[in-house]
C-alpha cells in the first residue's frame, strides 16, 4: 500500500486554466485532482477510459450531446468510455474536484 499526502501532488496545466494532478494509481485505475479556473474550457474529447468524479468546490458545466449539465459541490458524475464530452467553468471561482479513471489515464488527448 502506498500513501501520499494530497498537498504533495504536482499539478500540470493541461490547457490554459485547467490544472491536473495525479493523486494515486494502480494498474487498473487512477485518481486525479483537478482545478479549473473561471472561464477555462476543457475541449470536447472522448476516451476509452470510464470516468467518475466528484466536484467539491465551484460549479462545472459539462457539455454532452448538445446538453448542458451543471455539477456543483457534493455532486458526482459518471461518463462511460467513448462518450464525447467537454466542460467549462462559467463561474467566478475555481472548480475543484477529483476524477477516477479505469483503466488509468495519465496524459489527456486534449492536453496542449
Amino acid at each position: 500500500m502506498e500513501i501520499e499526502p494530497f498537498e504533495r501532488a504536482e499539478a500540470t496545466e493541461a490547457v490554459e486554466g485547467v490544472h491536473l494532478s495525479l493523486l494515486a494509481g494502480t494498474d487498473r485505475m487512477n485518481v486525479q485532482g483537478f482545478e479549473i479556473e473561471p472561464g477555462a474550457v476543457v475541449p470536447e474529447h472522448s476516451h476509452d477510459n470510464e470516468q467518475t468524479g466528484l466536484v467539491y468546490e465551484g460549479e462545472l458545466t459539462f457539455l454532452v450531446d448538445g446538453e448542458e449539465l451543471v455539477v456543483g459541490p457534493g455532486d458526482t458524475y459518471a461518463i462511460p468510455g467513448g462518450e464525447p464530452h467537454g466542460a467549462e467553468n462559467r463561474g467566478d471561482v475555481p472548480v475543484r474536484g477529483i476524477d477516477v479513471f479505469s483503466p488509468p489515464r495519465t496524459d489527456p488527448s486534449w492536453q496542449g
